[in-house]
Order: C-alpha cells, then sequence, then structure tokens
C-alpha cells in the first residue's frame, strides 16, 4: 500500500511562524494491520498491491462502505513500479528491497515505513 499526498511538515516550515509546531487536522494516527502510526501526508492517493484477484470484490465492498461521503475512482490495474528508478538507486543502492521500489521521497531523510503483514 502507498500514500500519495502533499507532506504535511510537523512544524512550520518559513514565516512569521517558522519552527512553530503544525497542527494540521489531517496529521493524525491510522491504523494498519494492526500497526498505528502518523500519516505526514495529506491524503490524495492509496495505491494497494494484491497478490490475488479474488480480493477485488471485497476491496470494491470496503470502499463502497467507507467512501460514503467521499468520492473516489476503483481502478484496476498495475499502477506501481517493477523497475529500480535513478531516484531508488541513488537513496537505497544497488540491492535494494524489490517491494519498496518507487516509494522513494528524494527530499525525507527517514526511510519509507513499512508494515509486513503475516500470511
Amino acid at each position: 500500500m502507498s500514500i500519495h499526498g502533499p507532506r504535511i511538515p510537523a512544524s512550520v516550515p518559513y514565516g512569521p511562524a517558522r519552527g512553530q509546531p503544525n497542527p494540521h487536522a489531517d496529521r493524525r494516527i491510522i491504523k494498519v494491520c494492526d500497526q498505528e502510526f502518523e500519516l505526514q501526508v495529506q491524503v490524495g492517493t492509496i495505491l494497494l498491491e494484491l497478490e490475488d484477484e479474488s480480493f477485488i470484490p471485497v476491496m470494491r465492498e470496503a470502499c463502497e462502505e467507507v467512501f460514503t461521503e467521499y468520492s473516489y475512482q476503483f481502478q484496476v490495474g498495475r499502477f506501481m513500479k517493477t523497475q529500480p528508478s535513478i531516484t531508488d538507486y541513488a537513496k537505497y543502492g544497488p540491492d535494494a528491497d524489490k517491494q519498496i521500489l518507487g516509494l522513494c521521497d528524494p527530499n525525507r531523510k527517514e526511510g519509507p515505513i513499512i508494515i509486513q503483514e503475516t500470511k
């Protein structure tokens, strides 16, 4: 799963309030696969990669239940990278984990948050 959107900085990056905490309503704790983490982006796009197409009807039904007040699009296809980009190579090196391809933000100092569910 990859969550895309504009970054929500923890502190105000410029202006008279520079360095002060940024109390943004969208910077909240969410839970994915029994692991909680703080959103660091304003959610715009959620990409979810499934290993089996039989889960598509279940995901479509879940979206219809959750997104009652918001518009959404449900598309089936390949939307995540399968080959490393130059940015992936520069950030993680030649032996990078194939599961984090395309998840690199070149300006971020920390790596991506990786949640692995046991099967």
